[in-house]
């Protein structure tokens, strides 16, 4: 029988929450994708996708389920290669790692990706989740959104596969195929959950696979062939191989992918995640109850606005944080909370002491920001949020660009711009993609190559060598604003709003701050970020 906590002191527990203040959902309303949650004792952990940023696979920790910090990421570098160090023309928008599955076994945590710019699929592990160093496995083929299962026979497993879902088994430290192991499809079709005459649509995928009360329990996301609906598909049985049972579990604003996850009381929810335009997809707790051997999800078929657990309103300052770039004997040199655009070239960037700041110099020519080394980003969040720094540009070169950006493909930024003979220049610029009616559209947007277009918006000659730049992101219009400040008190607006698009398969990332420098003519010119503040608005950073 699942574990249930009394009804009485669920209903005591439930009303002193909702006394003191209740948990909301989105409980991070930031980027935060294709979640995978364990809990270990009193601790919950999450791992989620960052793709082509570095350090990748990133691992948060929560002692409630609702205000969750940065622990760490399961590798630096994912790769060597031209695609992640934006080498001979190559990128790796939208690629990089996808879906992760995390696990605990045996004193080992283990975090399982897979890759189409490596063509691998990997297996990290560790002891120590929070300090330790991390050993990686890698193997072929790629394993579509594997689900990592260690079942009670000692036998070791991964669940994969898009439409089509399929089981392999693993060396028993999960670090290889396993010779000779079992190999075979167990689920023709996820997507005939939806009925006979609705399949097709978004094949299911997003395996999260989880053994209760003996019955094996698969969760999926899929969309029926009728209309856009993203969904929760489970398929239930009493052996791994089948045969396998299914239903819709939830179809509510397309908030799906995920996996169950039980509290020491004995509550259970399901950690999932919403596409949400521009901001990106963010995690959704959804309450779950059991009925006849199911687990059911939400409130009558909805995601409850509110939670019956601690209030998470400042939950987003475990995720972004303001830095002055001041450090002191031991600390990293960057704090989790920060990543690189794709691989940094680490010797053209540093953080200095007395006073501190982010130098980032320059270390060859680039046509676009898209396809320059070291822009240090942190994520966006809802429903609005505001990014500043303060700029030494004294020691740029011609043709050198550098600012701070909102970054996906179809990006703006406002920076400062070194012309010829010290010259220098605020502007504002915004990228074209070049699509139909580009202007005018709105949220999630299919779009395959990367922006190769740009123009500039606002150009305004600048004097001083010391200058502040200021975007502030509204997802509830999905707008982005620009400003700049010569005192760092009195701001003004630069250029014209952007319009922020969420594009998909390039880039595939909810919108990110960064912080850039990249020259056009003639390499070395550099430039110190004197701090980054972020926060709901500018004059309340965290």
């Amino acid at each position: 029988m699942i574990k249930r906590i009394g009804v009485f002191s669920s209903l005591v527990f439930a009303f002193l929450c909702y006394q003191t203040s209740a948990a909301q959902n989105p409980v991070v309303w930031a980027d935060v994708p294709d979640v995978s949650t364990i809990r270990v004792g009193d601790t919950y952990y999450m791992s989620s996708t960052t793709m082509h940023m570095s350090p990748g696979l990133p691992i948060m920790k929560s002692s409630d389920l609702v205000n969750w910090e940065i622990a760490g990421y399961a590798y630096d570098r994912l790769v060597e290669n031209d695609k992640m160090n934006l080498e001979n023309g190559q990128d790796a928008y939208g690629k990089g790692s996808w879906a992760s599955s995390l696990r605990y076994h045996n004193g080992m945590f283990y975090a399982a990706t897979f890759s189409a710019t490596t063509g691998k699929t990997h297996v990290y592990k560790t002891r120590d989740i929070e300090n330790g160093t991390w050993q990686a496995h890698e193997f072929a083929p790629v394993l579509h959104d594997n689900s990592l299962f260690f079942d009670d026979d000692g036998r070791v497993y991964m669940i994969y596969g898009g439409g089509k879902i399929s089981l392999v088994e693993l060396k028993a430290d999960a670090s290889d195929l396993k010779s000779g192991g079992t190999h075979k499809v167990i689920i023709e079709n996820v997507n005939e959950a939806f009925g006979e005459n609705e399949v097709g649509g978004l094949p299911g995928e997003g395996s999260q696979m989880h053994k209760i009360n003996k019955k094996y329990y698969l969760f999926t996301i899929a969309s029926p062939k009728s209309r856009w609906a993203r969904s929760v598909i489970i398929h239930r049985a009493d052996n791994i191989e089948g045969p396998w049972e299914s239903r819709v579990a939830l179809d509510y604003t397309h908030i799906a992918q995920g996996g169950l996850i039980d509290t020491p009381e004995g509550n259970w929810y399901a950690m999932l995640f919403g596409d949400r335009g521009s901001v990106g997809r963010i995690p959704y707790l959804v309450p779950v109850t059991w009925q006849d051997g199911w687990p059911v999800l939400g409130e009558d078929g909805k995601v409850p606005d509110k939670l019956a657990l601690p209030d998470n309103e400042t939950g987003m300052q475990g995720i972004v944080a303001s830095d002055h770039f001041e450090r002191s004997a031991g600390q990293r040199p960057l704090p989790l909370v920060w990543q690189w655009n794709h691989n940094p070239d680490n010797a053209h960037w540093a953080v200095l002491n007395n006073p501190g700041r982010l130098r980032i110099t320059t270390g060859r020519t680039d046509k676009t920001v898209l396809t320059a080394k070291n822009t240090l980003t942190q994520r966006t969040f809802g429903p609005h949020s505001s990014a500043t720094t303060a700029i030494n540009v004294q020691h740029m070169k011609a043709g050198d660009v550098a600012g701070l950006i909102a970054l996906q493909n179809k990006y703006g930024y406002v920076a400062v711009k070194a012309g010829s003979n010290g010259q220098k220049s605020l502007v504002m610029v915004r990228s074209i993609l070049g699509i139909d009616n580009e202007d005018e559209k709105q949220g999630i947007v299919g779009v395959h190559q990367l922006s190769q277009a740009y123009e500039t918006l606002a150009t305004l000659g600048v004097e001083q060598d010391r200058v502040y730049l200021r975007i502030d992101t509204d997802f509830s219009r999905d707008i982005a604003t620009f400003y700049y400040s010569l005192d760092g008190d009195k701001w003004h607006k630069i250029g014209k709003p952007l319009q922020m698009l969420y594009t998909f398969t390039k880039h595939f990332m909810g919108y990110r701050y960064g912080l850039f420098n990249y020259a056009t003519e003639q390499a070395g010119g550099y430039v110190d970020f004197d701090y980054f503040q972020i926060g709901e608005s500018h004059d309340k950073p965290f």
